[in-house]
């Protein structure tokens, strides 16, 4: 029986000439993450085991990016827990302040994640280094602490689904259309600790900016992971970014998988998910009644790259925040802060009336910088919009792509760039 791409790179981690659906492997790990707030937990549950000290200081990556900057004194007790266990254990992958990101769009650009890697991290996003051609998966802080001390996690390794992505993508069709697509389409659960594969000649009009996004959302919809194969726009942004070799598994011709969809990116619509979960999808033609705001949020794991700063940005350009919106603006890390800069970019955002926040998750968990009132509704291009999420349990979140979110600033109500051209 031949092996997907998440079982071949499973079984070379674990020592073994093949695996299958089901099966529990111990497999080797070579990055384990945590961040401001899952950190401490498994720091405290490290120093219950005893261990005298970590599998490998280059193999552990700490990024303080949920309250950071400190929002109050318990923020600033957890990222001090974080500080002194990294200088203490050597950690060489610690990124304090003036030197962070959002740890999602961190990690690639710092050349710490690669195809053929297997990381886990105490975050459920960590599914965004699939867009590589790594297996990468959220864990718990038990999970990560044992992963610290012994450089090794359990896993049952996942069935797959197969999504063939074919087509051209239409204008203002970005990453966030095509997983929220899916979403709505699957469910929430419909890719419930299973795979994520995707492939298909549509692939190549994704930019990795989008691959990233897509890879990210697949936990929203109950995937393990989600993965692309390895091609020459991975390897590119590999090569630039990491002195690290890489490993390219490829799914057997004759692969298992447990369900194949197609999906033709030319017929894509901009879509939003309506609270109160991903699932709730709905493009911007079936929106018939106007839909008013009161903020929006452009940034994230899912949405804070350059390829988004600049598509808000093209919208953005030459108009104005609508009277009583806000808007703020997220970079994901200082080097996409940086050469947004440099673009000329923040620029455009300040003279539109939006604000521009240092890398942060802050709004995105309804920690800082943008929580919601009672009755609130915000467009933003994060990844959840449970009830509660962004701040007060009656506030709605609807989730868009940068176009759609920039383009909502700007009217005040749920809208399409295409509407303002």
């Amino acid at each position: 029986m031949g092996m997907t791409m998440t079982q071949k790179i499973l079984a070379a981690a674990a020592g073994l000439p093949s695996v299958e659906a089901g099966q529990l492997i111990e497999a080797r790990l070579d990055l384990v993450l945590g961040n401001d707030i899952t950190s401490p937990v498994a720091i405290r549950e490290m120093e219950k085991m005893k261990v005298s000290g970590v599998f490998d200081k280059d193999k552990i990556a700490l990024v303080p990016d949920h309250f950071v900057p400190n929002k109050d004194i318990k923020s600033a007790e957890h990222c001090k827990c974080v500080r002194e266990f990294a200088l203490r254990n050597e950690i060489t992958n610690y990124f304090e302040v003036g030197e962070m990101g959002i740890e999602h769009a961190l990690l690639p650009e710092k050349g710490l994640t690669v195809a053929g890697d297997v990381i886990i991290g105490a975050d459920s996003h960590t599914c965004t280094y699939g867009a590589l051609g790594a297996f990468s998966t959220g864990v718990g802080s038990t999970d990560m602490a044992a992963g610290m001390a012994t450089g090794k996690a359990w896993f049952k390794v996942p069935g797959a689904i197969r999504f063939h992505l074919v087509g051209k993508p239409g204008k203002w069709i970005s990453g966030k259309d095509v997983i929220l697509h899916i979403i709505g389409m699957i469910g929430v659960d419909g890719a419930l600790y299973r795979s994520m594969e995707f492939v298909g000649e549509g692939i190549r009009y994704l930019s990795m900016d989008d691959r990233f996004t897509i890879a990210n959302m697949a936990i929203e919809a109950g995937g393990k992971n989600g993965i692309f194969p390895v091609d020459v726009a991975a390897k590119a942004y590999m090569e630039e970014h990491s002195a690290r070799k890489y490993r390219i598994f490829e799914a057997d011709e004759d692969a298992v998988y447990d369900e194949e969809y197609t999906i033709d990116l030319s017929t894509l619509r901009p879509t939003v998910a309506f609270p109160h979960l991903p699932e709730n999808t709905h493009t911007i033609d079936e929106i018939k009644d106007p839909i008013a705001i009161d903020q929006v949020v452009i940034g994230s794991c899912t949405n804070g790259r350059l390829g988004d700063l600049r598509i808000a940005a093209k919208v953005l350009a030459g108009r104005h925040v609508a009277k009583g919106i806000r808007c703020i603006v997220i970079p994901a890390t200082q080097a996409i802060y940086l050469q947004a800069m440099e673009e000329g970019l923040l620029k455009t955002f300040i003279q539109a009336g939006a604000i521009v926040s240092t890398p942060t998750c802050g709004p995105c968990l309804g920690g800082y910088m943008g929580v919601l009132a009672a009755g609130e509704r915000c467009v933003s291009t994060t990844n959840r919009n449970f009830v509660g999420r962004m701040g007060h349990v009656t506030s709605e979140i609807y989730l868009a792509s940068p176009a759609v979110a920039a383009a909502s600033a700007v009217t005040g109500r749920i809208s399409c760039p295409c509407g303002l051209e």
